[in-house]
């Protein structure tokens, strides 16, 4: 496994901190055999509940309990006909105030390049394999959208959704996020584009916001070219005032880490753990973590 160097000057949770452990190892060798794209949040007991894509042939969700953040066991897994998608991308894993749990999951429309993301809710984690999928969010003939961050900070309902353009034949993998609200986590409000690729920069070619750091600002991923598609790299962002909502301006001139999909869960006893998607030498891609001490 090759070690990850952050890039210095940021007190950050960010990877190459502290040793790296692999969650869950790359399904096979090879290009297009990737599992990560994660989203981690605790259960009432303490466990790490992650939810991650695996892609092998076909894709499907994952996902898996862990008692100690690094050793995981799946408790659950969702095929694409299970969500009516030709593909599936990055889930997003949230626990209620009712302790119930909802996973909002990236879904391909079949024989076309539009996403759109849908719902699932259950009692417990293990629930959610036979729940119904609904759909939140649409996109529509000109806009896919996939890959959401959601949180909910007791009052409102917060979702970061990646957006890809469907002008252009053969362009859509261009990327911006968008940001949205809601009083309940079921009917949004979008209140439009809050970070997009720079000219000239090594994340023209889009940016995908893919989590909320500790003290506001954002991780998000980025890429120059077409080319550079599954070589995203991680930045940093913050908001241009000081509301989340605001548009995100990112300060970052290079990135931070070689990595993608970078999510930071806070633990109750301070400190952070980490969940990221990593390359290896034969192109595939697996899921590390780190414990960073407060």
């Amino acid at each position: 496994m090759t070690a990850i160097r952050p890039k210095t000057g940021h007190d950050l949770p960010l990877p190459g901190t502290s040793p790296a452990v692999v969650a869950v190892p790359a399904p096979e060798a090879g290009p297009q055999r990737w599992a990560g794209a994660p989203s981690a949040a605790l259960d009432v007991d303490g466990s790490v509940l992650l939810a991650y894509r695996v892609r092998a042939g076909e894709d499907f969700n994952v996902i898996a309990r862990s008692g100690d953040g690094e050793r995981f066991t799946p408790v659950c897994t969702l095929t694409r006909d299970h969500l009516g998608a030709s593909m599936v991308e990055r889930p997003a894993l949230v626990r209620t105030d009712e302790g119930r749990w909802r996973l909002y999951v990236s879904c391909a429309t079949p024989d076309s390049k539009h996403w759109w993301i849908g719902l699932l809710e259950a009692s417990d984690p293990e629930g959610l394999a036979d729940a119904d999928v609904h759909h939140v969010f649409d996109g529509d003939q000109a806009t896919a959208v996939k890959d959401p961050l959601i949180r909910y900070d007791g009052r409102v309902w917060h979702a970061w959704i990646c957006c890809h353009p469907l002008d252009v034949p053969g362009a859509e993998d261009r990327m911006s996020t968008a940001y949205a609200t809601s009083e309940d986590g079921l009917t949004w409000h979008w209140h439009g584009t809050v970070l997009a690729g720079r000219e000239g920069a090594w994340d023209a070619r889009g940016a995908r916001v893919t989590s909320v750091l500790p003290d506001g600002r954002f991780s998000y991923d980025g890429r120059a070219t077409a080319e550079e598609n599954w070589f995203e790299r991680t930045g940093l962002a913050a908001p241009a005032v000081s509301t989340g909502g605001s548009p995100l301006m990112a300060f970052t001139k290079d990135p931070v880490a070689d990595v993608r999909y970078l999510e930071v869960l806070a633990l109750p006893a301070g400190g952070h753990r980490i969940y990221y998607e990593a390359r290896t030498s034969d192109g595939s891609h697996e899921l590390r973590t780190e414990l960073i001490p407060e």
